[in-house]
């Protein structure tokens, strides 16, 4: 199986809500098959706005899932399908981390590309829209955090999210020195100690708002 992790992440007082809603914008996110699923199970409980959203931030997951291991990949939505949503009974609350999802207020996601199925967590605050991808269900090596950041400038939001995911390493080994590379395809590579580790790690950031997963046992 891929050892692999997408996460992404939309702030949604830097969407357009106008103009997300117009045909003529969403057709380059939403398939027709994702509309109509949109309109005929998520219409009552979902804005159309927060629905393209959530599948921009699935899809992109999905590509940088799949980027770590197919360099020459072309991000294309309308070739990722979202095939199946369950929203969450309650809306999600404030920043945060954890691992795996069990117990978050989380949608379910099932999403397809080329005749293989991924599966997301998409957590909806009133802020953000967060997804994570894995290639299984269970999502208990997943580790995750979102934070609110001062500045939305680009280098301002690199400089954030490699802090907040180094952090978390250095949580998980006080011993160790951890630093993060690009790679030649613009993936974050993660070294302990000098040595190139296998840990998959995925970065984010949109506005004030970066976030990370990785996969870790």
């Amino acid at each position: 199986m891929t050892i692999s992790t997408g996460n992404d992440i939309v702030a949604l007082k830097a969407i357009n809500i106008d103009r997300t809603r117009q045909p003529n914008f969403y057709s380059k996110i939403i398939t027709d098959n994702e509309k109509s699923l949109y309109d005929e199970a998520l219409f009552a409980v979902l804005p159309l706005e927060h629905f393209v959203w959530l599948a921009w931030s699935v899809k992109e997951s999905v590509y940088k899932f799949l980027k770590r291991h197919q360099h020459d990949l072309i991000f294309s939505p309308s070739k990722i399908i979202i095939a199946h949503v369950t929203p969450p009974a309650k809306q999600s609350q404030a920043q945060r981390e954890g691992i795996g999802f069990d117990g978050e207020s989380a949608c379910k996601v099932e999403a397809t590309f080329v005749g293989h199925k991924f599966h997301a967590r998409t957590i909806l605050s009133r802020d953000y829209i967060f997804s994570v991808v894995d290639n299984h269900s269970g999502f208990s090596k997943v580790h995750w955090g979102i934070k609110k950041i001062g500045s939305s400038e680009p280098q301002d939001q690199s400089a954030a999210v490699r802090e907040l995911v180094l952090h978390k390493f250095r949580d998980l080994f006080p011993e160790d020195n951890f630093k993060i590379e690009k790679s030649l395809t613009g993936l974050p590579v993660l070294f302990k100690n000098g040595t190139e580790t296998a840990i998959p790690v995925s970065f984010a950031h949109h506005d004030h708002y970066v976030a990370y997963s990785f996969v870790w046992a």
